[in-house]
């Protein structure tokens, strides 16, 4: 049903993404996935690089913001199976690689969060925080966190 209303929002979950380290892209405990920070890698690349209000524009930073909702969604659904087994999308943290001066996180978390509750619905509702950063690993311009509630 979940996967269903992501196609019919016009979008494709994306293959799973690989750690590049010793650590899990989606640990669940409890109860609770909680997903990695995960960039918004396209068929293994970054399609753009650096920080935004400078080298990267709003609305480049905004379709970045997408790519890593729907590579997280992918790699949790990896991990529990379905998407339908989601019972609330619970927080998500955005941090936004950002030039001096730009003050606009909020903006382009919004798309997350506007994705996650076209979405869920009522189950995509969540708390959230959208952190300007100086330097982020591989140079991505954002990178984006999330904690679920999930069916056992």
């Amino acid at each position: 049903m979940i996967e269903k209303r992501i196609t019919d929002l016009g979008y494709k979950l994306p293959e799973p993404t690989a750690t590049p380290a010793n650590f899990l892209t989606v640990s669940v405990y409890e109860g609770i996935a909680y997903i990695s920070g995960t960039l918004p890698y396209v068929d293994g690349k970054l399609p753009r690089e650096g920080k935004v209000g400078y080298t990267v524009s709003l609305e480049e930073a905004k379709k970045l913001t997408e790519i890593c909702t729907l590579n997280m969604l992918a790699n949790l659904k990896k991990e529990i199976g379905s998407l339908d087994k989601v019972k609330q999308i619970i927080k998500i943290t955005g941090f936004i690689a950002s030039a001096t001066g730009f003050t606009q996180q909020g903006d382009v978390m919004n798309v997350a969060s506007d994705l996650l509750i076209n979405i869920f619905g009522e189950k995509g509702r969540h708390a959230r925080s959208a952190v300007g950063t100086p330097v982020m690993p591989k140079n991505t311009p954002v990178e984006i966190e999330m904690i679920v509630a999930i069916e056992a």
